[in-house]
């Protein structure tokens, strides 16, 4: 089930579980069968690809990935067929300085030893106690079972409405200290819809999540691009938002979103400008 495209690095998020971001992704499904089902070759090597760029998305800490050393995915449960997938589909390739590599992990040593750890559907009743073996631990965890992000997981795959999805719970990605990519989580998108994001200016942007596409705004397939400023204070938290151009209904869910926002802290007030797109998109 899964596959996102190349990105760049940096971003870590705050938010609470509630808020986890349903990421959807413009493919098509390899197959109509649901999580839990038999699974097809075809779909094994979507999942793997997937596996590839969520690592690809992610940032860990030095200490925990140092400069040369490989990128190792576990997996826990599955079967032979499924690794075997894996594998091929990291063999030879690299993040950064760093080859990747695969392995079927059972023990909670060797899942510490681990960069991402994918728990397999089929093995969910180890999965609560996995993952809080790895509190606190560097660790980006990928599941595919329903309530994978309740139990602390990160990225959650599903397939829905014929079009994979995932979700992400930052605040647990925050509290293993890794970061995400803004421009993954800029993917986000509210049932039907997708929006690009474009922040620009001389402050980093450290917490980000994306806006919400208004279902009135679908209903409308409502589509075109918000253009605003922030003023963003000392401490990195937006002041004030000032809607430059763009459609109100979309304008006031970007003006939402970035209030939220957070950047890295400077000695003064400075103005940020963010551009979204709005696009409708994966119609039922």
């Amino acid at each position: 089930m899964r596959k996102p495209s190349e990105l760049g690095r940096s971003l870590s998020a705050t938010l609470p579980i509630r808020s986890a971001l349903w990421i959807g992704l413009a493919i098509s499904a390899v197959c109509g069968q649901f999580v839990g089902q038999v699974q097809t070759a075809s779909e094994y090597q979507v999942e793997a690809a997937y596996l590839y760029k969520f690592a690809k998305f992610a940032e860990w800490p030095k200490q925990s990935l140092p400069s040369g050393t490989s990128l190792v995915i576990g997996v826990v449960g599955g079967d032979e067929e499924f690794l075997d997938v894996l594998r091929a589909t990291v063999a030879g390739k690299t993040i950064g300085t760093h080859p990747v590599t695969v392995r079927h992990v059972s023990s909670p040593d060797e899942t510490k030893a681990c960069h991402l750890v994918f728990f397999r559907f089929s093995d969910r009743k180890r999965t609560q106690n996995a993952i809080a073996g790895l509190h606190q631990a560097s660790v980006l965890l990928v599941g595919e079972e329903q309530t994978f992000l309740q139990q602390g997981g990160m990225i959650n795959l599903v397939l829905e409405h014929g079009r994979i999805r995932f979700k992400v719970d930052p605040a647990s990605v925050d509290r293993a200290n890794l970061r995400l990519s803004p421009q993954l989580l800029a993917m986000a998108e509210a049932d039907h819809g997708s929006s690009d994001i474009q922040a620009e200016g001389t402050r980093k942007l450290m917490v980000s999540a994306p806006p919400v596409y208004p279902e009135i705004a679908q209903k409308m397939a409502l589509k075109g691009a918000v253009h605003v400023q922030a003023l963003v204070r000392r401490d990195g938290t937006v002041k004030e938002v000032k809607v430059i151009g763009g459609h109100p209904l979309l304008a006031e869910a970007v003006r939402q979103a970035v209030m939220k926002w957070k950047y890295e802290p400077a000695t003064k007030e400075t103005v940020v400008s963010v551009k979204v797109s709005f696009s409708p998109q994966f119609e039922r």
